[in-house]
């Protein structure tokens, strides 16, 4: 599984062989809050299943969703590299896997290889284009709003086939706290989407075929959304 996370990408045999060792696994349910905010940050978690996500809460206690990441992503970075506490919750959305890493194994990890500072420095700048991209879009219409969330999934989980990209088919709750939208605001745009042809449902498929209860959204749907030509959701952004 190790080597199916971006971030540990070109590391040698050995290094991954002594990861894995110190690699602690575990199963989380739904909705299990797994990090709190102002926490003390001492660990590093490989989403290895499942998805969960960032979020905070406004002034009024609302909740507000920052993102949400899945396998083969990681979340606790920053805490670890700054040696703070943590700035979110952390939320599981599906029955997730997680391996855990300490700290200072982390931080050893990341001196003693230098490709997994290069990944990190990446992972950053794309969370933070991702987060621009985001601050742009606000105040625009529902439409942008859902593409711009669409868009980040392509980017973060997209599947490449030849008949366009693959994203999860997540619940609509989720993806309405992201961009900011009420669940039925939400449902209403993608049902427009596909009849527009932006998108299509692909129904009881998963990345090895087989059907997953993990990729279910609010209509009982299971499988992934497929964007024929990621272009034209950029357009809708415009």
């Amino acid at each position: 599984m190790l080597r199916d996370i971006p971030l540990l990408a070109g590391l040698p045999e050995s290094t991954l062989a002594t990861l894995n060792h110190r690699l602690a696994v575990g199963h989380h349910p739904p909705d299990k809050l797994l990090i709190i905010e102002e926490d003390w940050g001492t660990t590093v978690y490989f989403i290895l299943q499942g998805w969960v996500k960032i979020r905070t809460h406004n002034r009024e206690g609302r909740e507000i969703t920052l993102n949400i990441l899945g396998p083969g992503e990681i979340f606790g970075e920053m805490a670890a590299l700054a040696s703070s506490s943590r700035s979110t919750d952390v939320v599981s959305v599906t029955p997730v896997t997680l391996g855990t890493l300490s700290s200072r194994d982390f931080m050893a990890l990341v001196q003693q290889e230098p490709v997994v500072g290069l990944h990190l420095s990446q992972l950053m700048s794309k969370r933070l284009r991702q987060l621009n991209r985001r601050l742009r879009v606000r105040e625009s219409d529902s439409v942008a709003r859902v593409a711009d969330v669409l868009l980040f999934l392509a980017e973060g989980q997209g599947r490449p086939s030849t008949q366009g990209v693959e994203i999860p088919n997540l619940p609509h709750r989720e993806l309405g706290s992201l961009s900011g939208l009420t669940r039925e605001t939400v449902t209403r745009v993608l049902r427009r989407l596909e009849q527009e042809g932006v998108i299509e449902r692909v129904q009881g498929r998963t990345r090895r075929g087989t059907e997953d209860a993990t990729a279910l959204d609010d209509a009982g749907h299971r499988g992934a959304i497929r964007v024929p030509d990621l272009h034209s959701l950029e357009n809708l952004l415009a």
